[in-house]
């Protein structure tokens, strides 16, 4: 009797360590296909890091911040263009008007692709960025009163830098869903003036014709209780006005969309190339370059929702449903 109770708890745990084996594949995979609040929190936690110094461009910290966007992207499957994932390029430093020119440095865009699966349209790419760099400990460009002091970013754009990321992962675990190949690129040097992103399009890795639509994150992270998302460039892409609404109201969000105003952030390189654009961001707020903007104001629910609203835009962009050309707004 006792060797028998025994010998069923043995078959038991055996069991259960099988069960075990054959569940954590698909716990793994699980844990890669979906946008989470705590892999956010890493992400924005790691970025806003004061050791980095609020990720000026240019020398070891940034080289250390690439690294890191580098990895993940990696180890989400994100593949390399011919070159590796880093874009080199030089920046020179904004300083107050009046001022000698500011020094010129080196500073890098992170890119990388998920490969479409149509033989035709997967030829044709959809770019998704954001750009990583923040104001360092201040300089021209804060609102702060004596513009020094640790700007830490955590909304710009930590913010979009984590939901690329987070989009890059899923993106890649639903590869199958893709006709068409997205660009994914964290841009170095826009707060110095767009450098990265109007570098990578003049540079780009593919033709430029090729490049059909940009998706632009800048300051994705504050969502207001009433769930506004903004977005301007909207009417640059066939029926993207509604496109943006109904996937919004879809996902319990309330879409401001503007067909037009397409300005302030990275998506204004491609849009002045004639190529369709899309600038989502959540909104203004008093800590916008300050040292203010810090990690505890960041509301974490909310980026995930935004985060997955843009994940199904880009699904249905990237689909042999949706037309894509461009469409001047003036």
């Amino acid at each position: 009797m006792e060797w028998s109770v025994l010998h069923r708890r043995s078959w038991f745990n055996i069991g259960l360590f099988l069960l075990g084996i054959w569940l954590f594949p698909c716990i793994s995979l699980i844990s890669q296909e979906d946008i989470t609040v705590p892999e956010l929190y890493d992400h924005i936690e790691r970025l806003t890091d004061p050791k980095l110094k609020g990720r000026p461009p240019g020398g070891k910290l940034n080289k250390k911040l690439i690294r890191y966007i580098r990895r993940d992207l990696k180890k989400a499957g994100v593949e390399s263009f011919k070159g590796g994932y880093f874009q080199p390029f030089k920046a020179q430093i904004r300083v107050e008007q009046g001022q000698s020119p500011g020094p010129e440095i080196k500073t890098w865009n992170v890119v990388g692709y998920i490969p479409g699966s149509h033989p035709q349209l997967s030829q044709e790419f959809i770019v998704l960025g954001a750009h990583y760099d923040h104001l360092g400990m201040g300089g021209p460009s804060s609102r702060s009163e004596t513009q020094t002091g640790l700007h830490y970013g955590a909304d710009d754009n930590a913010s979009g830098t984590s939901a690329l990321l987070e989009i890059a992962e899923k993106l890649a675990a639903n590869r199958s869903k893709l006709d068409r190949s997205i660009i994914l690129v964290a841009f170095g040097a826009e707060e110095q003036g767009l450098l990265g992103s109007r570098y990578f399009i003049q540079n780009p890795p593919v033709p430029k014709t090729h490049i059909k639509m940009m998706v632009n994150m800048d300051m994705v992270g504050r969502l207001n209780d009433e769930k506004h998302i903004y977005m301007g460039g909207a009417g640059t892409f066939p029926g993207g006005m509604d496109l943006m609404k109904q996937k919004g109201l879809a996902l319990g969000l309330n879409p401001i969309v503007h067909a037009g105003e397409v300005g302030g952030s990275d998506h204004v390189s491609f849009y002045r190339e004639k190529i369709s654009v899309l600038g989502v961001h959540t909104g203004g707020h008093p800590q916008y370059h300050t040292p203010d903007d810090t990690i505890d104001l960041i509301n974490f629910p909310g980026q995930q929702k935004v985060a997955r609203y843009i994940y199904e835009v880009l699904v249905h962009l990237a689909s042999k449903d949706q037309q894509l050309h461009f469409i001047d707004q003036g």
